[in-house]
């Protein structure tokens, strides 16, 4: 299984990523272009990862480099979901101030 990438639902609301299986260097190509796309066309990104079975370096530095940019566009980036592995990987790399996830802070999962 690899990261899938939530398609395009006119219904969805506009900037929501959903990541789920497992994000490997090969499916970053495809986060990269979601989250330049949802930087493009709304105010802000919100990164649904409650599916996430894994994720690799390239994915991690993607989201790290996307929330810098939302940073310095003063829009909102931040995570709706995560699954227990997401977190563990984060925080097992001491990426979680990095990347936007509040030390204890609960998330929908």
């Amino acid at each position: 299984m690899t990261l899938t990438l939530s398609p395009p639902d006119p219904d969805a609301e506009p900037g929501v990523i959903c990541l789920s299986g497992h994000g490997t260097t090969v499916t970053a190509v495809d986060l990269q272009a979601q989250l330049i796309a949802a930087a493009d066309t709304v105010d802000g990104t919100a990164i649904d990862a409650s599916s996430l079975l894994s994720v690799g370096q390239a994915v991690l530095q993607l989201l790290i480099a996307a929330r810098q940019e939302a940073i310095e566009q003063d829009q909102d980036f931040r995570f709706v979901g995560v699954s227990d592995a997401f977190s563990e990987r984060v925080s097992g790399c001491q990426l979680a101030e990095a990347i936007g996830l509040e030390a204890g802070k609960e998330l929908s999962q």
